[in-house]
């Protein structure tokens, strides 16, 4: 079960950079080239909300079944903290990509309250920017090639 639930979340993992790269570089092009918004940039931003919390959900899963994952294993916190790899799958990557889905919520929320296009596309560039920066700063890339 754990096999097939990391293959999962690794390949989801792929869609999730492409669909918030693109909702990252599309609010940045609608801001600074003071574009109108439109029903395609709602759909690109919903869709990256929405492919994060699918990840989210898939993630936590995984938290409560991981091998790597040692909260449940009686290990002391000395030694998680004290393994880079540890410390990365039981604190870095789970807190930073919680954060990640924060700053998307946040965006996409706060977003909707706009009423014109060059607010609504800074409000969206900025929280998408700072999830977008964070979630690849804690991916594990050594296990992604």
């Amino acid at each position: 079960m754990y096999e097939a639930i990391k293959i999962v979340h690794s390949y989801w993992a792929y869609l999730v950079v492409l669909v918030v790269t693109l909702a990252t570089v599309n609010a940045l092009i609608g801001l600074f080239g003071k574009k109108e918004y439109s029903p395609k940039d709602f759909r690109i931003s919903l869709f990256g909300l929405i492919v994060t919390h699918m990840q989210l959900l898939i993630g936590i899963i995984i938290f409560f079944v991981s091998p790597t994952v040692m909260w449940f294993k009686d290990v002391p916190v000395k030694e998680i903290m004290g393994d880079p790899l540890l410390r990365l799958y039981n604190v870095e990557h789970p807190t930073v990509m919680i954060l990640t889905i924060v700053f998307i919520t946040v965006g996409y929320s706060k977003h909707k309250k706009k009423l014109t296009s060059t607010p609504k596309f800074k409000i969206l560039a900025i929280f998408y920017t700072i999830a977008w920066l964070l979630m690849l700063s804690r991916i594990p890339w050594a296990n992604w090639f």
